[in-house]
């Protein structure tokens, strides 16, 4: 199975990282695992003053700060997992990345606001549900 695990480097993200350990009698190394973390893109009139290098820079550092913990989880797990990045809305890119890979499942923490909070600021989460074809699921 093709899972897709969507990490911000939050507490939330550990809890969804804590559940795969624990989870291993289904959720081992059997499976084939992605991992992606969106950075949230440079506001274009800043994005215009810096050079492509200065912002594929800072892309490449704010990314390797979520992985880098993420990694040595996953090769303390003994799990096997291709890391990819992108930048900009996390919700869009996870769910465009899920359809486009073909993925059987997209794992990911939630911090449960309610639902009055999601109607009125939005999910990340939430936005994924609506916009992937693909199974999700969400771990408090």
């Amino acid at each position: 199975m093709k899972i897709l695990l969507a990490v911000d480097g939050s507490e939330y993200s550990k809890r969804m990282l804590a559940y795969v350990a624990a989870h291993d009698e289904w959720l081992g190394p059997t499976h084939q695992y992605t991992l992606v973390h969106v950075v949230p893109g440079v506001p274009p009139r800043a994005a215009a003053v810096l050079g492509k290098a200065t912002l594929k820079s800072y892309y490449d550092d704010e990314a390797e700060k979520v992985l880098k913990p993420v990694r040595a989880f996953f090769a303390k797990q003994q799990l096997a997992a291709t890391f990819v990045v992108k930048v900009g809305s996390a919700a869009d890119a996870i769910a465009a990345l899920a359809d486009k890979g073909r993925f059987d499942l997209v794992m990911m923490g939630s911090h449960g606001q309610g639902n009055l909070a999601n109607l009125v600021l939005g999910s990340v989460a939430t936005k994924v549900m609506a916009h992937c074809g693909v199974p999700v699921l969400l771990v408090r």
